[in-house]
């Protein structure tokens, strides 16, 4: 995209980003099955739906009559399930259970989206300035095809670094091109992300000190909650042990008959659940539940290492960009010394002013390598503040 069409986009505050992030489908969607989530536990404490009964009662088939058989009467009955309470109540915590997992990954996964959200910006201002340290650079060697094309029409051989300032310009013109592209790939991602591109917005990204505990990465976290939801399975195994409850009432009625009077009566009646087969059933559903529980731990600790790789190797990638900068300080210093000597020469009138322009176009080209070792660094950091459970005021970038 040309850069008039980018600066048609509206300007957004750090603030109005994060909340555009927020929109983005995949967090809807973590919402929206935590919702459900919560949804299905509300309806698990809850009773199960009574049964009513209708029937007839000791009909007879070859005589069919309501007055001849004293047994026959019709019937409506009642009965209602009380399955017990720490099972409802256990099953309802594994639910929600799952519900504080599936949070859990959206926090993780913003965090992720907020990392790349500001890691593409910090690409598109690099680019910006990329492409303007190479505009100098080209410039540069205009001054420098002026100067040799002098010399040679004052007799010196320069030609041999004419054509190697040809061959220069065209690694420019590939580096160029290779700049376009990455910024067209950064557009791209930030309108999936955000729904447009960001202009005007200065990203300092500052690294955010982890406080050296495993649960303050948000893989971990996620890994925490799947021990909340085998905890709620074990109790829930465990609860199975207990006896289920029902009653029931059945109300009866008689007709006048031809020998007998009519009558109404009334049925209750009360069941329990015995255990009985748990040896088969209940206690191996209770050892899965809890061999469930020692695989969910040591998710959680594969989890930690991960994350802290993770974090180390980004640490490292920050570290030697950040290295990198120092040696190429060094380099610009030693370069603009070597200059202003080669400068004295040349007002001394010893000299010529080709060398001189050799170094600034140096000094451009440090100032290049330095920018891509800056955003090295920065979105490094970002990444490593996208591990990290930490409030949306500490995202590692200010406005």
């Amino acid at each position: 995209m040309p850069l008039s069409a980018m600066a048609q986009d509206p300007v957004y505050s750090l603030t109005e980003l994060e909340e555009m992030l927020r929109l983005h489908p995949s967090l809807e969607a973590y919402g929206l099955r935590a919702d459900a989530q919560r949804e299905r536990a509300e309806a698990e404490t809850a009773l199960p739906d009574p049964e009513v009964t209708m029937g007839l009662n000791n009909f007879p088939v070859f005589d069919p009559s309501f007055t001849e058989y004293l047994p026959t009467n019709k019937s409506i009955g009642v009965r209602q399930r009380f399955p017990n309470l720490s099972g409802r109540e256990a099953a309802r915590d594994e639910i929600l259970a799952n519900a504080g997992q599936l949070e859990a990954a959206r926090a993780a996964r913003l965090a992720e989206l907020r990392a790349e959200m500001f890691g593409q910006m910090l690409i598109l201002d690099k680019v910006a300035d990329q492409i303007i340290l190479l505009d100098a650079r080209n410039a540069k060697y205009d001054e420098l095809d002026e100067v040799y094309l002098a010399e040679v029409d004052a007799g010196s051989p320069s030609l041999f670094r004419l054509a190697e300032i040809e061959g220069e310009r065209a690694d420019l013109e590939r580096t160029r091109v290779g700049l376009v592209s990455e910024r067209s790939s950064a557009e791209a991602r930030l309108r999936d992300l955000l729904g447009t591109v960001p202009d005007g917005i200065d990203i300092t990204p500052e690294l955010v000190v982890w406080s050296g505990q495993a649960n303050a990465f948000h893989t971990v976290r996620i890994a925490q909650e799947s021990v909340e939801v085998a905890d709620a399975r074990i109790d829930r195994a465990e609860a199975a042990f207990k006896p289920d409850w029902g009653a029931q009432a059945t109300y009866q009625q008689r007709e006048n008959g031809t020998n007998f009077d009519g009558d109404d009566w009334v049925s209750f009646g009360v069941t329990l659940s015995v255990p009985l087969w748990s040896g088969r059933k209940q206690e191996p559903r209770l050892r899965a539940a809890k061999t469930d529980r020692s695989a969910a731990l040591t998710d959680v600790h594969a989890a930690a290492r991960s994350a802290l790789s993770q974090y180390e190797a980004l640490d490292a990638q920050r570290k030697a960009a950040q290295e990198s900068i120092l040696v190429l300080g060094d380099r610009k210093r030693a370069i603009a010394q070597v200059m202003e000597d080669r400068l004295v020469v040349y007002e001394s009138g010893a000299g010529g002013y080709a060398p001189i322009i050799d170094g600034e176009i140096a000094l451009l080209t440090l100032d290049y390598q330095v920018r891509a070792e800056q955003a090295r660094a920065d979105i490094a950091t970002v990444r490593m503040n996208g591990l990290l459970v930490i409030p949306l005021d500490q995202t590692g970038a200010q406005p």
